[in-house]
């Protein structure tokens, strides 16, 4: 069965945006690229909300800059072929290999998980990933901890009334003292 992950970049004090709405401290350096790369590589769909969605527009159309390295082309090509639903109550479209939602978040989880593959049912933006955290739908969490205290802002984890054991699963720190953590829930 294919797992749910939810991966994101995040200030050690757990927050994936600041109160500043910036995020410019989780600028990957080429290792943390790489393994954000793999992890696009491994998911057979990006399940994301309005805002991230708006974010990632931005590898729609970053390849046509022809002075570009060769891990943004991969990245961006990698991206672009990746399907994505997108969950808005304001948008009325999207572009490039993407939709939007055609059911809740459960139901769409159900949808794929039913569909051929083993690849991963990625899910990205912090409101998108409450939700399914809640309903107990994230089988593993994937966080790249940046050295930096950001105060505020949106935070990773979302408070919710349930207790989530986690088995490691990974751990690495790399030379830009980002330290990968990956937990799988214990079930």
């Amino acid at each position: 069965m294919r797992n749910v992950t939810y991966a994101m970049g995040v200030s050690l004090d757990g927050y994936v945006v600041g109160p500043d709405s910036r995020f410019d401290w989780a600028a990957p350096d080429e290792e943390v690229f790489r393994l954000a790369t793999d992890e696009v590589r491994k998911a057979d769909v990006h399940l994301m909300g309005r805002r991230l969605y708006e974010t990632m527009l931005y590898w729609e159309s970053v390849d046509q800059n022809p002075s570009l390295g060769f891990s943004t082309l991969e990245f961006a090509a990698l991206w672009r072929a990746l399907p994505k639903v997108v969950f808005s109550r304001s948008l009325s479209k999207v572009r490039g290999n993407a939709r939007l939602a055609s059911a809740g978040l459960a139901e769409e989880i159900r949808r794929w998980r039913s569909e051929p593959g083993d690849g991963d049912i990625a899910i990205g933006g912090a409101t998108l990933a409450a939700e399914a955290a809640a309903s107990g739908l994230i089988d593993e969490y994937r966080l790249r901890v940046h050295p930096v205290l950001v105060g505020g802002g949106i935070a990773f984890f979302s408070p919710h009334e349930r207790r989530v054991d986690l088995e490691p699963v990974e751990t690495r720190t790399f030379d830009s003292r980002v330290v990968y953590l990956r937990y799988r829930v214990a079930r």
